[in-house]
């Protein structure tokens, strides 16, 4: 059936869209694998009353907490592959989002790998930017009439659909915008698969029969609009909005990947850490995720589709020069671009600088002073 088809898309895709709506919904999907029907509940907002209609849906079944590999680490246990955690039947709601989310927590009970199926609900609870941790259980012996109103999604679609997101994009709108420099600008808004917008923003007038500079930014809410000093966002953000006009024209690349790719609420809990002593990196993995998350396959599609395959990058990152290259794009020369020092940010510049790689040569200089 074409038509059904054109307009709802492979079955596939219809089954993983609706499973990634019912965990924003932070409702039970079942994950299905060869040997296995899982039912899995998303950790996030959790409360003593859905802990415990969870535990009952799936009684006489134990109900587990699926934990990355990073935050079974954080909770000191040596793996490196997600862990299936046993609970104690006497564990409340916060004290299974503190196992899942808090630091300075220790597990000590019993603990074995997770299966297949249930590495696929972190994924995909990773999808809709949610804290990388879900309760599940077998669900064979949940009600057959109650299982059936459970979306349901084998474990093999969602690695499919997550290789190829980057191939879903298509241009959703543009316009001409003034900025406040006196310049004009075209903001061509990409949508992805998940429903995000991606946007190009081309300054000027770029030469197309050169190498045209590219800056690759993650949104930042806090940096880029509120102008937190907690980073250096929006200061890069409009050092290459300036360095773009200086050359006569540029692409920003606009993404959503906030919090080095962990969303808005997780970075407001990386935070939360970081003033507990953590820095960026090990915040990030505290909570669960990878230190960065970002993949740069979208932008790679987005400068492809605007006929921008060879260009120069505006980075300190080594990171986003490897991400691009990988996903073919030419890259001819990095133009570094490096905001003010402040004591507010140092040490989250440090801690790119010292543990990511990053090129600042101004954090050095400026160590060199105080020293």
């Amino acid at each position: 059936m074409p038509a059904v088809s054109a307009i709802f898309g492979s079955r596939e895709h219809l089954e993983v869209s609706r499973a990634l709506g019912e965990l924003q919904a932070r409702r039970p999907v079942r994950v299905r694998a060869p040997g296995e029907d899982l039912i899995a509940l998303p950790v996030e907002e959790l409360d003593d009353q859905r802990l415990r209609e969870f535990s009952m849906l799936c009684s006489p079944e134990t109900v587990k907490l699926i934990v990355t590999q990073q935050r079974a680490r954080a909770i000191g246990i040596e793996t490196a592959t997600p862990m299936a955690l046993s609970l104690a039947p006497t564990l409340d709601a916060s004290g299974v989002v503190v196992l899942a989310a808090g630091n300075k927590s220790r597990f000590t009970a019993e603990a074995e790998a997770a299966s297949y199926a249930a590495t696929a609900a972190i994924r995909l609870i990773k999808l809709v930017r949610g804290l990388p941790a879900i309760l599940a259980a077998p669900a064979r012996t949940i009600d057959s009439d109650v299982i059936q109103s459970i979306s349901a999604i084998d474990a093999d679609a969602v690695h499919r659909f997550v290789a190829d997101a980057t191939g879903r994009l298509a241009v959703a709108s543009e316009a001409t915008v003034p900025l406040a420099s006196g310049t004009s600008a075209r903001f061509v808004v990409f949508r992805d698969v998940l429903g995000v917008d991606q946007v190009a923003i081309i300054v000027g007038k770029p030469d197309e029969s050169k190498a045209v500079p590219v800056r690759l930014h993650s949104a930042c809410l806090t940096g880029d609009v509120f102008g937190s000093r907690r980073c250096d966002c929006g200061d890069q953000l409009q050092l290459a909005l300036a360095r773009l006009e200086s050359l006569g024209g540029g692409v920003i690349l606009y993404l959503a990947q906030e919090g080095r790719g962990i969303g808005l609420a997780n970075k407001m809990r990386a935070y939360r850490l970081q003033d507990g002593g953590l820095d960026t990196r090990d915040a990030n993995t505290t909570l669960g995720f990878e230190d960065d998350e970002r993949d740069y396959g979208i932008a790679a599609s987005m400068l492809r589709t605007l006929n921008y395959p060879r260009i120069v990058l505006l980075t300190n990152n080594p990171a986003k020069l490897d991400g691009l290259t990988q996903a073919g794009i030419e890259i001819t020369a990095r133009v570094p671009l490096e905001a003010p020092v402040t004591p507010h940010n140092k040490r989250y510049l440090t801690t790119k600088a010292v543990r990511s790689g990053h090129k600042l040569v101004t954090l050095k200089a400026s160590s060199k002073e105080t020293s």
